[in-house]
């Protein structure tokens, strides 16, 4: 776009008919067209809007931004959804215009905007609700956006909770290394009030219920698994000498399975056997940094997530004879394993930089992040298609829509 040369030629024609005051303003006219003419058509080949030049504060666009998908399937606050779209990121005459985004009537922040890909993090406070953008005055369509709501707080979690066949949610609260807390393990009813359910109780660090309806719970201080009765009134000594004894859970004969994070799987006698409470050594694995997590799938392997210091981790696959494989590989610092009914397992975990719970299928041939949240160490699925979400310090309720295995 040559603006020069018409500018010059305003000049030339204004000096040239400087002492005739008709020709001078018919000239000056002639020319202020050309140069408009010649700037419309550079706008074009610019891809602006011919009106923003012109009128410098109006936008170049005013094309509302659209919502084609979100991802992943759920979030928690603090996580981010990924937004696919277009006319995400509008341009006007100032350059690109960050768009404005809320869930419901609460407003959220991004991350990243771009044209056609935004992440955008989830507020606390954030319920399931409509998502919609806002850009130059513009809204977007509305996406639906399925958001955790807190259960309960105040709790130290380091695994995932557990649930008894009567739909009771229970959770730990761990506390640190070699510290007793007043409060071991709560009970969360139907009605979503945690109530006190075993006390004194050192460093819980797995909870599972066991075929003969008693909460067992490993302490990784002491190496050993606490038996509870159905009301917590009764507390014995079940198994010990367990090194640091993290993730525990049943198979389908009511034998335990203990995870030592130093390097062991124990099996252990079931109660009302004739060997209740024996341990024995049934794998070996590399050791955890931080603990073992263990479930089962429904044809007796032993699923195993061991975290480290590698972003490259794996899940253990361990069949009913103790031969070890590799079930999933690519996972950064896995933590608490869930099954549906269907097979899928479901893993606190980092895929591909995100951080939340990844859904693997039942072959182990791929995974997708499924719910996003930074803190994430754990799950179980709930009798409603609910599931229960462990962080550090909060239990979260989620809509899902899934049935998941059966622990017992």
């Amino acid at each position: 776009m040559n603006l020069s040369k018409e500018t010059d030629g305003i000049r030339t024609v204004a000096l040239r008919n400087r002492h005739s005051g008709a020709s001078k303003s018919l000239a000056t006219r002639s020319a202020r067209g050309t140069l408009r003419g010649s700037c419309l058509r550079g706008a074009a080949q610019l891809r602006y809007s011919p009106m923003s030049l012109l009128h410098p504060n109006r936008p170049s666009s005013t094309q509302a931004p659209h919502l084609d998908r979100v991802a992943p399937r759920a979030a928690i606050p603090g996580g981010s959804f990924e937004i696919f779209g277009s006319h995400l990121l509008p341009v006007t005459n100032d350059g690109p215009q960050l768009p404005s985004a809320t869930f419901g009537d609460t407003t959220a922040y991004f991350d990243l905007v771009r044209p056609g890909r935004a992440l955008l993090r989830v507020p606390e406070g954030a319920i399931a609700s409509d998502l919609t953008l806002r850009a130059n005055g513009v809204a977007s369509n509305v996406l639906h956006a399925n958001i955790a709501v807190p259960m309960a707080d105040e709790l130290h979690l380091v695994s995932n909770p557990t649930i008894d066949t009567d739909g009771n949610l229970f959770a730990m609260i761990s506390g640190p290394r070699g510290e007793r807390v007043p409060v071991s393990i709560v009970r969360i009813g139907r009605d979503l009030q945690a109530r006190p359910f075993a006390r004194d109780l050192l460093n819980v660090t797995a909870l599972a219920f066991g075929p003969d309806s008693y909460l067992y719970a490993s302490s990784r201080a002491e190496g050993t698994v606490y038996r509870i009765s159905p009301e917590g009134d009764h507390i014995s000594t079940f198994a010990e000498g367990m090194g640091v004894a993290t993730g525990i859970a049943f198979d389908r004969d009511g034998n335990l399975f203990v995870g030592d994070r130093s390097g062991t799987i124990f099996k252990v006698g079931p109660y009302g056997s004739r060997n209740p409470g024996e341990v024995f050594v049934f794998a070996t694995l590399e050791p955890s940094v931080a603990a073992y997590h263990l479930a089962f799938r429904d044809d007796g392997t032993l699923l195993v997530a061991a975290p480290s210091t590698s972003s490259n981790q794996p899940i253990y696959a361990i069949a009913p004879n103790g031969d070890t494989s590799i079930f999933y590989q690519g996972l950064g610092r896995p933590q608490g394993l869930a099954l549906d009914s269907i097979g899928n397992v479901y893993v606190a975990a980092s895929l591909q930089g995100r951080r939340g719970i990844v859904r693997i299928t039942p072959d182990g041939s791929s995974a997708e992040l499924f719910i996003a949240g930074n803190d994430l160490v754990g799950l179980c699925f709930l009798d409603d298609g609910c599931a229960a979400l462990a962080t550090n310090g909060t239990l979260f309720h989620l809509d899902l829509g899934i049935t998941g295995r059966a622990l017992v």
